[in-house]
């Protein structure tokens, strides 16, 4: 099992590196061009700045039993068909039952703000300290959830 992160602009980094270090699993960054990152846990793998670059490239490495810790629907819903788990920054899990509405959810926003020709959305509020010990907690969670199937296959 190992943990990969979609880490361009990820607010979660070290709160996945402090969890997976104490449950003693591998942690994969992967990031572009753009958001060069180091750390002293992590391997990175750093992609050119191609549009999904980052998520293709997560795509192709994860495999079933893994963790993935993205914002991004369209990398959860395939991360979790090849039978990984996926969590959101929020620590939200991304599940076979939340994602196809998850996903439809962001089809009509798309379309919602093209017809009235938005570009623009205001960004999401600031994270609080309460953002980050609730995503610690249910990541937390989830290593401990796919380290116990790991022994139990």
């Amino acid at each position: 099992m190992q943990i990969f992160v979609d880490a361009d602009a990820c607010p979660v980094v070290a709160i996945v590196e402090k969890v997976a270090k104490v449950h003693a699993v591998p942690v994969t960054l992967l990031c572009d061009t753009n958001h060069v990152l180091s750390s002293g846990y992590s391997k990175v793998i750093v992609v050119g700045a191609g549009a999904d670059a980052v998520d293709y490239k997560l795509i192709s490495i994860c495999r079933k039993g893994d963790i993935v810790v993205s914002q991004d629907y369209g990398v959860a819903a395939m991360a979790l068909g090849k039978g990984a788990y996926a969590i959101h920054q929020s620590g939200k899990w991304y599940t076979d039952d939340n994602i196809d509405q998850m996903l439809m959810e962001r089809h009509l926003n798309k379309k919602a703000r093209r017809s009235t020709h938005k570009s623009h959305m205001k960004g999401p509020r600031k994270r609080t300290s309460e953002d980050d010990e609730k995503f610690a907690q249910s990541f937390e969670k989830m290593v401990l959830m796919a380290q116990e199937r790991i022994k139990i296959v």
